[in-house]
């Protein structure tokens, strides 16, 4: 089948892609190879399909119906056509959705002289005719006299040679001709099911290396049970909004850890008989079990990021042994353990390479030993010592695992900032996120004369994580290179307890820079004394480890989707008066949420995560306080929504948050559109229509709002 037939089909919704492939993965070095290929006329691959009246869940909003007949299933090839249609069409296919795009590989350039391929560049291409977007050409947008015509006037020529004329034309024509490429196809019989079509797409896939084996045991699992990769999907996007950024893969070790209590041979959730163990698994994870797991080591091993977790399957063994708990409540002693293995797993790489082979044994230990952490923390001991020694530090920079166990033990000790005095912990808004300062920076010692940062030594002496403090990043960004005597002194006396915290030594004579050796010899014992005792003992906090994130980390997480933060609901902070145009931005965001998915609103939050507050809308109320702000709010949203959206779809509450009251409300998605009334510069009133779109709320045109009308209610 030719490109440009194909492309047409998926336009005319005759050819589709089932919900059990994977999203979109290829990057833009992948797109430049595929076109490459074809301009030279090299093989491109083939493309699997499978025609069939029966089809399984497919991806996009196209509903399957009987009457129809056959459709064509893209069983392989999906990355390759998903690439052309982009470049092509410009547009991403009707079967994925923006955030299904992982990589958006539009905006390809062509130099037709050459025929190099370049993403834009502006020092390149600007002024440069020679450069076009080649969707432009696909499009029909450009013409070869157009490029011509401009090259002409950037050369002040009447006409360009004609040899040069002419190689233009022909890479022109060879571009175009690239919708008219066969693409060779091959196709699964009509009489295939779907169990039969999916096994075809696990032995095409499992002989290469496209998809893990996570990827093919999901796809099977999507095979008798279609709703499942967007229930996971949902999950991560979740779990990433509390800072567990994940992908599908691990979800799928989660299942087969809870149904099989394994780390290998994924092709033991292949089979439909599974569907009902697989689905239950999947209830409890998703209702209880992950959440659990995720904020016990945000709260008791002080863990805030997923990043800061050199391998995230550690996680495995704890969520089965929470989850063949009756309930997911663990006692003091329990998470004591599992917080103590899980440290000793990021610092002596306990699933850094065989992985699906220590999963299996560790595993079989939760499943059998009643009190399995002393056993797996053996496990360990065996392949590597556990005590931390001095030596460890040298020339270690902060992606070695001893960084982030630095930063959680500093966070346990209560540590804080060196020039704000904030703690480590609770960190609120994108200014006060977390950074890692050179102590003596390194200007400072590349200048000194001591020092020479083009011997690898000295380099990797001034990147070493015992030369490296924890700040805020307004700290951070404000701090100067200044010498480490003159700055750690001022710290000191701001905050005489902060250097002892974090593990920095206090004799004034090691912060010179003649002394940057010594200084490293004394931080690295205290660290590797001060870890190993911690490691030894480690207590839990006091804070209770629930199954919703809390309202300070989310805020610290800063907006997305579905969380938007805004300063007030009638003061303007700009102007310092109070102003309509507050209220109308509360209803647009308020339409915006319950048009697409649901979400949250928190006034009196800065959009940098600052907790500012209500005072100054409370003082434009007729008494202020948060009964007359509610009040106001809900005939704000009354007016100009209905009585009845007012009722059923807002969820108000006034949290205190870092000794500050604010406002959270929770808006429902809506079960049908909801208008704002808009007011121009000139006082004129027209309504408009809002969606959420990434952090921001985005009006849509008639045509627009007609089309994701017709999709969402």
């Amino acid at each position: 089948m030719k490109i440009g037939q194909i492309l047409d089909k998926i336009d005319d919704r005759q050819i589709f892609v089932p919900a059990f492939q994977r999203e979109y993965v290829w990057k833009r070095y992948d797109a430049k190879n595929l076109i490459s290929s074809l301009i030279k006329e090299y093989p491109t691959g083939t493309m699997l399909t499978w025609e069939t009246n029966n089809p399984p869940e497919l991806k996009g909003d196209y509903v399957y119906e009987e009457t129809k007949g056959t459709v064509k299933i893209i069983l392989d090839g999906q990355q390759r056509i998903t690439t052309l249609y982009m470049l092509m069409r410009g547009e991403i296919p009707p079967y994925y959705t923006p955030e299904e795009i992982e990589n958006d590989i539009r905006n390809l350039h062509v130099n037709l002289e050459t025929l190099e391929l370049e993403y834009y560049k502006i020092k390149t291409m600007e002024n440069n005719p020679l450069w076009v977007n080649i969707t432009d050409i696909f499009l029909g947008g450009i013409s070869t006299r157009d490029i011509t015509d401009a090259l002409e006037h950037k050369l002040g020529v009447d006409r360009l040679p004609k040899e040069q004329e002419k190689i233009i034309s022909d890479n022109f024509r060879a571009i175009e001709r690239i919708e008219d490429k066969d693409f060779l196809e091959q196709i699964i019989p009509v009489r295939a099911s779907i169990k039969e079509a999916i096994d075809i797409f696990y032995i095409v896939n499992s002989s290469g290396v496209n998809l893990t084996d996570a990827e093919l045991a999901l796809a099977q699992i999507s095979g008798y049970w279609p709703q499942a990769r967007e229930l996971f999907k949902k999950k991560l996007q979740e779990l990433e909004k509390q800072g567990w950024v994940f992908k599908l893969d691990f979800l799928v070790y989660a299942i087969l850890a809870a149904v099989h209590q394994m780390g290998s041979k994924m092709e033991k959730l292949h089979g439909a008989e599974n569907k009902a163990n697989v689905q239950e698994a999947w209830r409890r994870l998703d209702g209880e079990v992950l959440d659990y797991v995720c904020n016990l080591l945000k709260s008791q091993a002080y863990v805030d990021h997923s990043d800061e977790i050199n391998s995230i399957y550690a996680l495995i063994p704890i969520i089965l042994y929470v989850y063949q708990k009756p309930s997911p409540k663990l006692s003091e002693e329990e998470i004591k353990k599992i917080v103590q293995w899980f440290y000793y797993t990021q610092i002596r790489y306990r699933y850094v390479g065989q992985l699906p082979q220590k999963l299996d044994k560790d595993l079989k230990i939760i499943k059998e030993n009643p009190t399995p952490f002393e056993t797996l923390l053996a496990l360990i001991a065996e392949e590597r010592p556990l005590e931390i020694k001095p030596s460890e530090f040298v020339g270690r920079d902060i992606r070695h695992p001893l960084f982030s166990l630095m930063r959680w033990y500093f966070k346990s000790k209560g540590a804080i900032c060196f020039g704000t005095g904030f703690s480590l912990r609770k960190n609120m808004g994108k200014k006060y996120g977390l950074e890692r300062d050179h102590i003596f920076a390194y200007s400072v010692l590349r200048d000194c004369g001591h020092f020479d940062m083009n011997n690898q030594f000295d380099y990797q002496l001034a990147q070493e994580i015992t030369n490296r403090a924890i700040l805020t990043q307004v700290e951070n960004r404000e701090k100067s290179a200044e010498f480490a005597d003159a700055y750690l002194s001022k710290v000191q006396k701001q905050f005489p307890t902060a250097l002892k915290l974090q593990c920095i030594p206090e004799d004034p004579e090691l912060w010179k820079v003649e002394n940057f050796h010594s200084f490293l010899e004394a931080r690295r014992k205290i660290l590797a004394g001060e870890l190993n005792e911690y490691l030894n003992n480690i207590s839990i906090g006091f804070s209770k480890v629930s199954t919703t994130v809390d309202l300070l980390d989310m805020i610290a997480s800063g907006e997305h989707g579905y969380l938007e933060f805004k300063s007030s609901m009638r003061w303007n902070w700009r102007e310092n008066h109070q102003d309509k145009k507050m209220e109308e931005i509360i209803l647009k965001t308020v339409a915006a949420f319950s048009n697409k998915d649901g979400g949250k609103l928190i006034i009196g939050v800065t959009d940098e995560g600052e907790v500012i507050g209500l005072e100054p809308d409370y003082g434009t109320l007729k008494e202020p306080n948060k009964d007359h702000f509610e009040l106001h709010l809900k005939n704000l949203v009354n007016s100009a929504f209905g009585k009845e959206f007012g009722a059923s779809s807002l969820d108000i509450r006034f949290p205190i948050v870092a000794d500050t009251e604010i406002c959270e409300i929770d808006i429902k998605a809506g079960n049908k559109p909801l208008y704002v009334e808009v007011a121009d510069k000139s006082g004129n009133k027209s309504k408009k229509f809002y969606i959420r779109s990434g952090n921001s709320s985005q009006e849509l045109d008639i045509e627009e709002t007609a089309s994701f009308i017709s999709k969402r209610f």
